[in-house]
């Protein structure tokens, strides 16, 4: 798949372990959307999205979480049909199994974060959505319902659970299309509700309301309305989500509060059923500001050979 000049891909998982001690996100990008590095270049110009790849890794536990961020070149960067590896982190199909493995160093206190990751799709669904009225930006939720095995020898982790697969792509910087977005995933019993609420920079953008079943077929429901909840503590970004009249959606945990984003596990109430979802927030005005690019290097250094 090509990617334009400025342009981006990415492909996002993410899992919640089943006695719920454990949690991780993993991104591996090509264009990396939220690098300043990859900012800074376009601003000079047509920037090359293949000279700004990462693998970022987040782990989400009691005793602590670990970040690796760290951006690499072109020189780095190996795709094939099934495989994609950037510096020594590769993600490749095995069967039916997407296996990531880890070697990376987190920032900003070096600590190697070495392991794998291994994602069951239930099933692959094949439609993707577009997220802006240009349909410049595309998202494709590849298997709302997944299985997840982590096993990492640093630090030393082995669990299981619920997770999710997807990939986002566009022609265009993030921000020159978006303010932001609200989006979340749940876990309902035998199927998978998606939320996927845009700011678009000229009102139009994409508002989505799905539901897959453990066929990865996917229909559209009627949201309920849209409700806030609390800022984050440190960063104040804000948050909302959809819930059910007469419910309260609420705040289990926030797993990450930066200058931009925050990901946190929510509590609400779709299609009838009370649901724990791993819900995003994005304010790309936020990051499109100069102090946030100028705080970002130290936690995704760059490495260029």
């Amino acid at each position: 798949m090509s990617i334009d000049r400025n342009g981006y891909l990415w492909w996002y998982v993410d899992a919640l372990s089943d006695d719920e001690e454990h949690g991780l996100t993993l991104i591996a990008l090509i264009g990396s959307v939220f690098s300043p590095y990859y900012a800074w270049s376009r601003q000079r110009g047509d920037a090359d999205p293949l000279n700004h790849c990462a693998l970022n890794v987040a782990l989400y536990g009691r005793r602590g979480k670990r970040w690796a961020m760290t951006e690499r070149g072109r020189n780095e960067l190996e795709r094939t049909a099934d495989s994609l590896t950037i510096g020594p982190s590769t993600l490749h199909w095995e069967g039916d199994a997407l296996v990531i493995d880890i070697d990376e160093i987190g920032a900003p206190i070096p600590s190697r974060l070495r392991g794998q990751v291994r994602v069951y799709p239930a099933a692959v669904n094949g439609r993707d959505f577009a997220l802006d009225s240009a349909e410049r930006h595309r998202w494709w939720p590849i298997a709302p319902i997944s299985r997840v095995e982590a096993n990492f020898d640093n630090p030393k982790l082995s669990w299981s659970g619920a997770g999710y697969l997807d990939s986002n792509r566009g022609s265009e910087p993030l921000e020159q299309a978006f303010q932001g977005w609200d989006w979340s995933r749940a876990e309902l019993k035998d199927s998978a509700a998606i939320l996927y609420d845009t700011r678009a920079r000229d009102a139009q953008g994409a508002s989505l309301a799905l539901r897959f079943d453990a066929q990865g077929r996917a229909e559209d429901f009627e949201p309920p309305p849209r409700v806030p909840l609390p800022t984050t503590s440190v960063w104040r970004i804000g948050r909302g989500t959809q819930c059910e009249p007469g419910h309260e959606a609420k705040v289990i945990d926030t797993l990450e509060d930066t200058p931009f984003y925050a990901r946190s596990v929510v509590e609400t109430r779709l299609l009838g059923q009370k649901a724990h979802s791993v819900h995003e927030s994005l304010c790309l005005d936020r990051f499109s500001s100069g102090w946030v690019k100028v705080l970002l290097p130290f936690r995704m250094p760059r490495i260029s050979r």
